[in-house]
């Protein structure tokens, strides 16, 4: 599996998986299970609808994030 969840991704998933479980157990339903899924994609890193879909906000690996920082040019 190749990550497609990136950092920010993640972190709103962790979120949303902990609200959702939150207010399953404060209604007293089941329903807060849902909470599992974007919960499970972001620690496993990998979502499935994402590869279905071909989405990835994963950054590529070998590509600077910003290229200002890595042009070549040497600052002395």
């Amino acid at each position: 599996m190749q990550c497609n969840v990136g950092k920010k991704d993640k972190i709103a998933r962790i979120i949303l998986g902990v609200v959702f479980i939150g207010a399953g157990f404060a209604a007293g339903s089941w329903w807060g299970a849902l909470g599992l899924i974007p919960l499970l994609t972001a620690l496993a890193g990998w979502c499935p609808a994402y590869r279905l879909l071909g989405i990835s906000s994963c950054s590529k690996p070998g590509k600077p994030r910003d290229a200002r920082k890595f042009s070549g040019h040497s600052a002395g």
